[in-house]
């Protein structure tokens, strides 16, 4: 092992959860519930089922359940397709610092080893814990994106340690499992340019795939490259050399944003600036939306003639004209604004069109401790009207209390699930920590609808 392969190991075997201070505990079970409920809220939709019918052709002596059914796979291929799921709504965390990136992306990894090895929940959240410090620091750490590379990259190497500890891999062996992880797995950023197709939303979860297939490999015997960050041909040889403080006394998890609207996270301020506007313009009169914000929200959302015409889901949900008119012709944003009608209704683009997206050098210095948008709407009759938004609602700075985050939770279920049941699912998650196996006890109370 290199330097920096080391430190990671170590950093991971060391972790307990009785060293775990309640919040950073909480603030675990807080993501989980998040995490579940973006799943559950997209299990009916085309892809989600996609990706179960891939995900069932596999059969092993240990195996996970597909979220939100009875029906179970090897843990790699669960950690697909639940991973699909979780991503598809665009509505689970995210992390900024000087990349970004959802670091749930990493729960349905370490969830289909939990169950398959019949973990209970003080496991898990440890797991999480830990997967959360390695994503995020390493965000902090080096911006891979600049380099040509995709977010992918920080959640296989969360996943990995995660899935690790839940294995209880050795210090070699999990040397081996971060090396098999990362050598294999570099995801290019083409993932996030231009039209983006439904694999913008699969990155995620094939990280998630790919670390538990690591994870296993290890724990057979598989070696890998032992110098996967540090040697020639690694990883400093593609984005340079970096120094990667690993946290020390405090947890990450507590730093991750929460979504209250399902689009790219660079657009939560706008979108709920445009919410507050809607009620103070007639939406017929306006003459021009100017959006500023920072560098990445422009890069992002408003960079590019596709965000104009977005032709997918994927690509309207990273469109600035596009949820900008949406919250302004509906007061909401839900998984029905990308549907196939909405994409091509004459209204929208109209109005689309209107919209105009330009950077904001005071407001990218805000940027990444704030998420800062800022909205004009000016009417044919002359008239201004402005709104400012620093900190949208689940920002760290701006969180969801513990009923904002249940109410989010119990829309998204509503999709597949009565209320009792989810009552039941978020009842089981607050006592996560209590379980002692998390499969029967947490993950099987969301088949409210087997199929």
């Amino acid at each position: 092992m290199d330097a920096t392969t080391e430190r990671l190991v170590d950093f991971a075997l060391q972790a307990q959860y009785a060293a775990l201070p309640p919040e950073a505990v909480h603030e675990c079970k807080r993501r989980l519930i998040d995490t579940f409920g973006s799943a559950i809220g997209a299990y009916d939709e085309p892809l989600s089922g996609m990706a179960r019918k891939i995900a069932l052709r596999s059969r092993g002596d240990s195996m996970a359940t597909i979220w939100g059914s009875t029906a179970a796979a090897t843990p790699e291929a669960a950690a697909f397709a639940n991973g699909v799921m979780l991503r598809f709504l665009d509505v689970s965390d995210t992390y900024l610092g000087k990349s970004r990136g959802h670091p749930s992306d990493m729960i349905a990894g370490i969830l289909a080893v939990a169950e398959s090895v019949h973990a209970d929940g003080a496991s898990v959240i440890n797991a999480v814990a830990i997967a959360y410090d390695v994503y995020c620091s390493f965000c902090q750490a080096v911006d891979v994106n600049s380099k040509g590379l995709d977010q992918p990259v920080y959640a296989i190497l969360g996943a990995v340690v995660g899935a690790g500890k839940l294995l209880g891999l050795t210090r070699e062996q999990m040397g081996h499992a971060v090396s098999l992880a990362l050598v294999p797995n570099l995801a290019l950023a083409q993932s996030r340019q231009g039209e983006l197709s439904a694999w913008k939303g699969c990155a995620g979860a094939n990280a998630a795939r790919n670390a538990v297939f690591a994870a296993a490999l290890a724990q057979e015997g598989f070696t890998g490259p032992e110098a996967a960050f540090e040697g020639a041909g690694g990883l400093w040889d593609i984005v340079g050399r970096f120094d990667w403080p690993l946290p020390n006394g405090t947890h990450m998890v507590t730093q991750s944003h929460i979504k209250s609207v399902p689009v790219c996270y660079h657009g939560q301020s706008a979108v709920i600036a445009a919410f507050d506007l809607r009620g103070r313009v007639d939406v017929n009169g306006i003459e021009e939306i100017e959006v500023e914000g920072y560098r990445a929200a422009v890069l992002m959302m408003g960079n590019d003639a596709s965000r104009w015409a977005p032709a997918t889901r994927e690509t309207a949900d990273h469109s600035m004209p596009y949820v900008i008119a949406i919250a302004l012709l509906d007061g909401r944003v839900t998984s029905g604004s990308f549907a196939p009608a909405r994409l091509t209704d004459p209204q929208v683009a109209a109005l689309m069109r209107k919209v105009k997206v330009r950077e904001s050098a005071e407001l990218t210095a805000q940027y990444p401790e704030a998420a800062p948008a800022r909205l004009q709407i000016r009417m044919a009759s002359g008239a201004v009207h402005k709104a400012e938004i620093k900190y949208p609602t689940g920002h760290a700075r701006q969180p969801m209390d513990d009923a904002e985050l249940e109410r989010k939770f119990c829309e998204l279920f509503a999709a597949h699930g009565n209320e009792t049941r989810a009552k039941a699912v978020l009842g089981a998650l607050w006592k996560l920590d209590t379980a002692k196996d998390v499969g029967p006890e947490v993950i099987a109370l969301m088949a409210s609808d087997p199929r």
